[in-house]
């Protein structure tokens, strides 16, 4: 079922936030954009009484956060996940700006939940963090100061998520059909599964991958696999080495 309206299938994911202030001011800036969904990836101190001075009137959304373990929880069920960071990294996965990547996330969220992944305060996102997305954000600021106050950049996302939902112009990027696309935890089985397959016929080595996996997953991460195709390279897989097949 469709939800009520797309912004309800669009989570914030806030990745081993140091400060509890910054959870609250970003509860507060999801909230006046109309978004209810965040997750909390391993927070320093959550809950606590500097996210709800923060937060304001959203405390209901901070009541309602989700506390996850690792990233593979957070990102689970969503079908399109893109990765907020500032700086230019090796490897890089295909880059948009806020408004591209506002409209690409509105477009599937119509069907499937997605997800905004933001990182530490200090650092950011790793390159580990960013290699599960299959799309970077950067925002577009100042080069010589280009790094956005975390909750600053959640109501500079929400923003761009509620302006495309309102412009008459981003209607027609909806009228189409979007084809079932694979959910990120039936891509992460992809995934396993190829790296089982590769070391096991010593197309890699595990105690030297280099950035094969990191390689592999940006190939992926340009294609946006559907569900069948997702199938099909698994029964690949398990024709080519029956007995490494995995039911991930």
């Amino acid at each position: 079922m469709n939800p009520a309206s797309p912004l309800d299938n669009v989570r914030i994911v806030l990745s081993h936030t140091s400060h509890p202030g910054n959870i609250g001011a970003t509860a507060r800036a999801m909230k006046t954009m109309g978004l209810n969904k965040l997750y909390l990836i391993n927070p320093k101190s959550f809950p606590d009484s500097e996210a709800d001075a923060r937060a304001s009137n959203a405390r209901d959304i901070l009541e309602t956060a989700h506390v996850c373990s690792n990233l593979e929880e957070a990102l689970g069920d969503t079908f399109l996940a893109a990765a907020l960071t500032a700086r230019r990294r090796d490897l890089p996965h295909p880059t948009c700006n806020a408004r591209q990547a506002a409209i690409e996330l509105i477009r599937h969220a119509q069907h499937h939940p997605v997800a905004l992944l933001f990182g530490r305060e200090s650092a950011g996102l790793t390159a580990a963090e960013i290699s599960h997305c299959q799309v970077t954000v950067q925002i577009p600021a100042n080069p010589d100061c280009s790094s956005l106050n975390l909750a600053a950049a959640v109501q500079v996302m929400a923003y761009e998520l509620r302006m495309v939902l309102e412009e008459d112009a981003a209607a027609h990027y909806f009228a189409s059909r979007l084809p079932d696309a694979a959910s990120l935890h039936e891509i992460e089985g992809l995934h396993y599964h190829l790296e089982r397959v590769m070391i096991h016929s010593g197309f890699m080595d595990p105690d030297q991958p280099k950035h094969l996996m990191r390689r592999i997953r940006r190939l992926f991460a340009r294609t946006r696999l559907e569900k069948e195709e997702v199938n099909l390279l698994r029964g690949l897989l398990t024709a080519v080495d029956p007995h490494n097949s995995s039911k991930s």
